[in-house]
């Protein structure tokens, strides 16, 4: 039996003991979601503005309701970084979860395995970050002292309840008659994968706090992240059907590995190469999104990813791919619900935030609660710049090879590397994005990637040129990963297109690109 929901405060020792261990559980028990959405006030009911129109819905590229493009082109025509757009976009990006509880709660029923089985250390272990930030500093102090454990699922429990877990965010409750907390909805959002925390309060508190804990980097990809492990965590997951090729479901999640996730596994049932978790910075005035291309703004693949992957209430449909599995039928997914879990007002660490945008109610009663909330959310992707070296505060700690990207090699040239850049690399990275995205898209022969089968199962069955601004901080490299280095990107072209560098010029550019 389900209770009253808490406030988010938990008052005396219990308030330091729980929260900040149950926020990194918590972080855990989101990461085996595979997105649901939830906000603090499931009571809320929803918003009605508009009529849902089901015909209007069928749209291939962009995000709006008449099938165009919703979002601003560029950062300057949302207004700019300190418009109200972006800054609904930032609070839709951290803690929206488009009304996805009802695929992480009820379907694969996720908050019972965080509640009873997910402690902090847990969750940082498979890749969930936490806020210090939404961090109370009794909070800091008691993980510092021992006297918060991070051994307890209860501790994950009060952090999802401060909205301290990345990307996770629960509904959490006293029961009264144990005095425990239980975690009633649960959901994840946009930063669950696409951000980052810089180790900062492991810094801070010279080591005393665990890697995984620090400053929100948002636009990050969280590469420490292991969603199919988390996923595979729900106990749905053993009686779920079996790949295409007749293995078990659970061990394709768990073959993925860290910062790898396969946003077609659940379309088309094959069990095939996850791609890694792409950055979502450096995209202003880039329209050609993802690995290959597929949408013509950013607001395509938000849809995609909150309607089909984290399981939001919404529609998508695209004719370019099938659904349901295996179909030749195109995309016409319609995943509105009643509006559960799409309350637009939560508290984090004591302050009131009101998610911008608004439910769409159709005149049959289904709520979406995706498309209103695209174009803010765009323009906060697009507000987000690419890192800078001054950026990392102890996130080299824990990654080697950022480490080594952010160590000049004395023995190389940078401007040199540029030359070589010049001459071979800049007919497809051209512009300030590195990227010929926005006009026109590339043949499957043309990456040098092992891989090739996940181009096969795209949309637009070509590649877009990745932008590489901030390249330094999210190895490995590839959309499958495969290049653990940039050493590793650098001689894998120089065979592919018989570039014959020499190895003095390979370490040139090398260094070149350490510095975008």
């Amino acid at each position: 039996m389900r209770h009253t929901r808490t406030s988010a405060h938990v008052p005396g020792k219990a308030f330091a003991t729980f929260r900040t261990a149950g926020l990194v559980a918590l972080a855990a028990s989101g990461a085996l979601l595979l997105g649901a959405c939830d906000d603090n006030n499931h009571s809320n009911t929803p918003n009605p503005t508009a009529s849902f129109q089901d015909a209007a819905h069928a749209f291939a590229r962009g995000g709006a309701v008449d099938g165009g493009n919703v979002g601003p082109t560029d950062l300057a025509a949302a207004g700019g970084a300190n418009s109200q757009l972006v800054k609904d976009g930032q609070n839709v990006f951290r803690y929206w979860t488009f009304g996805d509880e009802q695929v992480w709660t009820d379907t694969l029923k996720m908050n019972q395995v965080i509640e009873s089985k997910v402690d902090p250390a847990t969750a940082l272990s498979v890749g969930l970050k936490v806020d210090m930030d939404a961090l109370p500093q009794a909070v800091v102090n008691g993980v510092v002292n021992g006297s918060i454990p991070l051994n307890d699922p209860q501790t994950t429990l009060a952090l999802i309840q401060l909205n301290a877990v990345v990307g996770v965010k629960g509904e959490v409750s006293t029961n009264p008659t144990t005095g425990k907390l239980q975690l009633d909805r649960v959901g994840v959002t946009c930063a669950l994968c696409h951000s980052t925390v810089d180790n900062a309060a492991n810094v801070a508190t010279g080591g005393k706090l665990p890697d995984g804990i620090g400053h929100r980097h948002d636009g990050w990809p969280n590469r420490d992240l292991n969603p199919g492990a988390i996923i595979a965590l729900s106990p749905a997951i053993a009686s779920a059907p079996a790949a295409a090729d007749g293995t078990a479901r659970a061990a394709v999640y768990n073959s993925w590995g860290p910062g790898h996730y396969d946003p077609r596994f659940n379309i088309d049932n094959k069990n095939q190469s996850a791609a890694v978790i792409p950055p979502a910075f450096g995209l202003d005035g880039i329209h050609s999104i993802t690995f290959s291309g597929d949408g013509s703004e950013l607001a395509y693949w938000n849809r995609y990813v909150g309607v089909t992957q984290m399981g939001g209430q919404g529609v998508m449909a695209d004719p370019r791919l099938p659904d349901p599995l295996g179909a030749t039928t195109p995309m016409d997914r319609d995943q509105r619900g009643t509006g559960t879990d799409c309350a637009t007002d939560i508290t984090v660490n004591g302050t009131a935030i009101k998610i911008g945008g608004q439910n769409i109610t159709g005149s049959d009663g289904k709520v979406d609660c995706t498309s209103n909330y695209l174009p803010a959310l765009q323009a906060y992707q697009q507000s987000l710049p690419a890192p800078k070296p001054a950026d990392v505060d102890g996130f080299a700690n824990n990654h080697p090879v950022v480490a080594a990207n952010l160590t000049p090699n004395p023995n190389a040239s940078a401007a040199n590397g540029q030359a070589v850049f010049a001459k071979d690399c800049a007919s497809c990275h051209s512009g300030a994005a590195f990227t010929d995205a926005n006009t026109g898209l590339h043949p499957m022969e043309a990456s040098a990637a092992p891989d090739q089968t996940y181009l096969e199962r795209s949309a637009s069955k070509m590649w877009r040129t990745s932008p590489l601004p901030g390249l330094w901080m999210h190895p490995p490299y590839f959309h499958d990963g495969s290049a653990a280095t940039l050493a590793a990107v650098v001689t894998a072209y120089n065979t592919k297109l018989n570039l014959n560098l020499s190895a003095q010029d390979q370490a040139d550019l090398v260094e070149y690109l350490k510095s975008l």
